[in-house]
């Protein structure tokens, strides 16, 4: 898509995993829910055009952009925000737990799941659609361990034993976000740093839900507002509202 040509309205794809498709853990419920007031949802009340959301809960890099091919040619978006990476860095933990000496590999390995991003970003700019990549939110490392573990006391220990401490699941997590900021800034491709709006509050685990992983109601509309502020920034003109001026 060239900007340029882009005036009045847009179509926007969503192609994501679980937090762009808007699952959130409902405490009061406790299960799983997808939250009607989730960040696409924010948006597109906000945005001239459409957005048609295909993300699914628990898909990877690689299962997502098999569907998103599939969508292009029936869509024919403009803009396609790819949010993925939160899957693809999960190991099977329960395979972990039961066996901590053996060698166990993420979802999605680190070198295939850049090589993965680079391949969608070279398929969209071939035809004309513009890729914006998402950076992960944080991972809150400790309510993250007690969920995968759990609370389980041998399974904790078989998975730090594995593990080596607990600062590995957010120092591990946060590679795959580091490479998604490195492929855009080596491709030129834009990109929206939702990691640092989330990071630029002392108690960000205020808005990740009780899993450690997946962004609360709160956490949502940070994602929403860091995305708005991203359009502010040049591309008012997909705005309903546009920003007053001074």
């Amino acid at each position: 898509m060239n900007e340029e040509n882009i005036k009045d309205s847009c179509k926007i794809l969503v192609s994501g995993d679980s937090i762009s498709k808007g699952v959130i853990y409902d405490e009061t419920k406790n299960k799983y829910i997808v939250l009607q007031e989730n960040y696409v949802n924010i948006i597109s009340r906000k945005l001239k055009g459409s957005i048609k959301n295909i993300s699914k809960f628990g898909s990877t890099i690689t299962r997502g952009i098999n569907k998103l091919e599939k969508q292009i040619s029936k869509e024919n978006p403009d803009i396609v925000l790819i949010e993925y990476g939160g899957n693809d860095c999960a190991f099977n933990w329960d395979e972990v737990a039961n066996n901590p000496d053996a060698k166990h590999l993420p979802q999605t390995e680190v070198g295939i799941f850049e090589i993965s991003l680079r391949e969608t970003i070279e398929l969209l700019k071939n035809i004309k659609i513009t890729p914006v990549l998402m950076t992960l939110p944080p991972l809150n490392a400790d309510m993250y361990f007690e969920w995968v573990s759990k609370n389980n006391p041998l399974t904790q220990s078989n998975i730090l034993e594995w593990l080596g401490g607990i600062p590995t699941i957010y120092s591990w997590q946060e590679r795959y976000s580091s490479i998604i900021t490195k492929v855009a800034e080596e491709t030129h491709t834009k990109f929206i740093d939702v990691r640092s709006a989330f990071l630029q509050y002392p108690d960000f685990a205020n808005f990740i839900c009780r899993d450690g992983m997946h962004p609360n109601r709160e956490g949502h509309k940070v994602i929403a507002d860091k995305i708005i502020d991203y359009i502010k920034t040049g591309y008012d003109y997909l705005l309903i509202e546009k920003p007053a001026t001074t």
